[in-house]
């Protein structure tokens, strides 16, 4: 984006792991992170139980983490982590949004002495849900209180024994009656046609199914179905404009209605029903140990949307089967037996992996794999060890850009090459990419820049403009050093277009180069460093003395923001914002007028109010309610009242019944309903007054101490808008969890006494429990 490089002066780099390591492995699931091999086998530890530790002289710090779901950031996950001494307050679940800076009523987290979590322990050992919550929990294993310095990483574990996946069920052919139709006649499809037909048919109103590439491949895919199981009733399918696929999408969405009008008992039951047919598959005995396994769950049959203009979108994702996939488990450890028909593809025994299960997708023939959770010792161990890595990097750093400097004058044209692509990726955070095969999205990185996609400026300008990862674009016009310009242009003479850049570097002769430079150093090491290396700078610039708890969280958002475009973290901007921003303006108005009617009651109480220059900023603060929205808003208000009041009567009627008791009749709620449109009535006389009556009395230093809230509360609400605006089209969470070194976040919410729950959602919580107990003090 235009102006990254100037808003972050210290650069990122990125490159895919040197392909001679065997044992490292990429993680499918995650964005941007890699399997980091380990330098270490830690030796087994738990934390003591509580019991052997109140026995102890002088008991450590110790601490447990909530199991996790595999599911990456979950939406409603921020949960605080728990201390094995004394159970933390419970505390409403946060949604994503709030966990960046968005929740409107923070609240502050106190802490207590080691003496006095003690002293509570001791009060209270055994107090029902407490005690039972913390027998169910398990000892964490603090492998990041062991020795890191042995290099050997070559074996992961000892013992390893698992489930294997969980296939999705079959599918259920639709009713007799439900068919799609071809030039308007009935179509009667075998099951296996039928199912494809369907993938199509429940994107018909979507974007998906109007892109021609994408109805393309589709069409292709199921005429070889076809071909293989054609309808019963002998017609031919041989154009996709006339195929009508609406009874089917119709059948489909009325299915969804009816899931979602469900009970919450019936839901809860399903609920039930699928939690016990994954329990066993959820987690695996690693060297005796139970650890959370992470993806476990394979992917169903469906039509492959790929990013951006993915040339194979459209195409037919064909069903996984045991005969796919190879496993993964120790010696000793029993084979399991998968829950649909078939013998698996074959079992091994490597020690010297992390994944558990692995199979060849069809689209694009990469590789799947099943991995530990991210909180998990192996995964942590691995995220450690990135970071550790990158840490290191500080010093040779200087070296390096001295010696690709000098090497940008090389009379070899190869180390000219070289460290022109080094400065590119150090400087303006560029991926080293790799060749693609003709059936990939046409993504490129630095090693792989075509001419094209590089434009020279007069007199230090260049303008790069590609697809990136994920076919995201990349664009940006940024002043680069004389030398870096001239060896462009020497470059690029005598190419055409789509010539490369650098036809004498790759991606794997620069690891190799980088290796050299300093052990195990790679272009995504780079990229990692120099992330978290401006992650730091910027939140340790930011002046915060005096701020507020959402002015913090805004700063270090745009912090986060920042890196995030240095890094070419960007995303489209979502469907919903514009809904969603609407929304937050009618709550910041709502917010206004709640203000305006308390003042209003002030005023009631005592004129001389009015003439405060403190309250008449406020009534212009208030400008944009003029009465046709306050009587909308009173209308809206009246049907919310009426609505939870009908809603109570329902279940106060439920309650009754099902004690053996009498219901209310039908006159108690008309009654209360007749109640509310009085209250409405008697506000609609008030409209365009500064008068208001408040259903509960209050002193004039109530009413003066609840509008100083609300005023707090509309600044912070203001501040909550301005971030998400600014946010929609930065993907935060890529660099936060992937390149940002969590420690930094850790100390950086101690210094400034920020819940790092607000920080970091409960997922991220359970993915770096080793990086939370850093001093204030540390630095990257």
């Amino acid at each position: 984006m235009p102006g990254a490089a100037d808003a972050t002066t210290v650069p990122a780099s990125r490159a895919k792991r040197n392909g001679a390591r065997k044992s490292v492995v990429k993680e499918e699931s995650s964005d941007d992170d890699d399997d980091e091999p380990l330098t270490k086998k830690p030796a087994r530890k738990r934390v003591k139980s509580e019991a052997a530790e109140e026995g102890a002289s002088k008991p450590s710090r110790k601490r447990k983490v909530k199991e996790e779901s595999d599911v990456e950031p979950s939406d409603d996950d921020d949960k605080p982590t728990k201390s094995s001494k004394k159970k933390a307050p419970t505390r409403k679940a946060k949604k994503e949004e709030e966990s960046d800076g968005e929740s409107s009523k923070p609240k502050k987290r106190t802490t207590k002495t080691k003496k006095e979590k003690e002293e509570v322990v001791e009060k209270s050992p055994t107090k029902g849900k407490g005690k039972k919550k913390e027998e169910t929990e398990e000892d964490v294993y603090r492998w990041w209180d062991t020795d890191p310095n042995n290099e050997d990483n070559s074996v992961k574990w000892t013992t390893l024994e698992h489930n294997g996946v969980i296939f999705p069920p079959p599918y259920e052919p639709l009713p007799s009656n439900v068919k799609m139709k071809y030039d308007s006649q009935k179509v009667d499809l075998p099951p296996a046609s039928e199912e494809v037909a369907g993938f199509f048919a429940a994107l018909i109103e979507t974007e998906h199914a109007q892109d021609e590439t994408f109805r393309k491949n589709f069409f292709q895919d199921w005429k070889k179905v076809l071909k293989t199981h054609p309808p019963r009733n002998g017609i031919q399918i041989t154009n996709l404009d006339k195929c009508d696929f609406r009874p089917m999408f119709e059948y489909m969405e009325a299915e969804k209605a009816k899931k979602k009008s469900m009970t919450s008992a019936e839901k809860k039951e399903l609920k039930k029903q699928k939690d016990e047919a994954e329990a066993k598959y959820m987690t695996c005995l690693l060297d005796g140990r139970k650890e959370k396994v992470g993806n476990f769950r394979v992917e169903p049959p469906g039509l492959f949307r790929g990013r951006g203009e993915h040339p194979r979108k459209g195409s037919l994702k064909f069903r996984v089967r045991p005969e796919d996939i190879t496993l993964n488990i120790g010696k000793e450890a029993p084979t399991p037996i998968p829950n649909m028909p078939g013998n698996w593809k074959s079992i091994q025994h490597d020690n010297t992996v992390t994944w558990l299960a692995t199979w060849t997708e069809n689209i694009n023939g990469s590789h799947k794999y099943v991995f530990l959770a991210a909180g998990s010792s192996l995964k942590g161990q691995s995220d450690m060890m990135k970071f550790e890595k990158a840490r290191e990097l500080k010093k040779h750093v200087e070296r390096i850009r001295a010696n690709y400097t000098a090497d940008l004058k090389s009379k070899v044209m190869a180390e000219r090459q070289r460290a022109t692509a080094m400065y590119f990726i150090d400087k303006l955070a560029l991926r080293a990419g790799n060749e693609k095969g003709e059936d990939e999205a046409d993504t490129v990185g630095c090693c792989s820049l075509r001419c094209e996609h590089v434009t020279l400026e007069p007199p230090h300008f260049v303008i790069f403009d590609f697809l990136g990862k994920d076919s995201i674009r990349y664009y940006n016009r940024v002043a680069i050093d004389g030398q870096v310009f001239k060896n462009v242009k020497i470059f690029k003479e005598n190419k055409n277009d789509d010539d490369n850049l650098f036809d004498r570097v790759n991606t794997s002769g620069l690891n190799k180069h980088l290796n050299a430079e300093m052990k195990g150093l790679t272009a995504k090491v780079f990229r990692t460093y120099n992330a978290s290396i401006t992650f730091q700078r910027l939140l340790d610039e930011a002046n915060l003395e005096g701020a507020t708890l959402q002015e913090k969280l805004n700063s270090y958002n745009k912090a986060n923001r920042l890196v995030a475009i240095l890094c070419n973290h960007q995303r489209s901007v979502p469907k919903t914002h514009d809904q969603s921003m609407e929304k937050m303006r009618y709550k910041l108005r709502a917010l206004r007028y709640d203000r305006m009617k308390l003042r209003h009651a002030l005023f009631g109480l005592d004129g001389k109010y009015k003439k405060k220059s403190k309250f008449t900023e406020e009534e212009e603060d208030a400008s944009d309610l003029d009465e046709e929205w306050v009587a909308q808003h009173e209308d809206n208000l009246k049907a919310k009242e009426i609505e939870k009041a009908e809603k109570k009567f329902a279940r106060d009627n439920e309650k009754l019944v099902e004690e053996g008791g009498k219901p209310q009749s039908d006159s108690t709620l008309k009654e209360k309903i007749k109640s509310i449109e009085a209250d409405f009535k008697h506000l609609e006389k008030e409209r365009g007054k500064e008068k208001a009556t408040l259903k509960t009395a209050k002193s004039e230093e109530k009413l003066i101490e609840q509008i100083d809230k609300l005023t707090e509360r509309i600044k912070t609400f203001k501040l909550q808008m301005t971030d998400r605006d600014e946010g929609k089209e930065v993907a935060l969470s890529t660099s936060k969890i992937n390149y940002l070194d969590p420690r930094i976040t850790a100390s950086w919410c101690k210094i400034h006494d920020v819940p790092v729950e607000k920080l970091f959602s409960k997922t991220l919580m359970t993915k770096f429990p080793w990086a939370m107990e850093v001093d204030k003090d540390w630095k990257f």
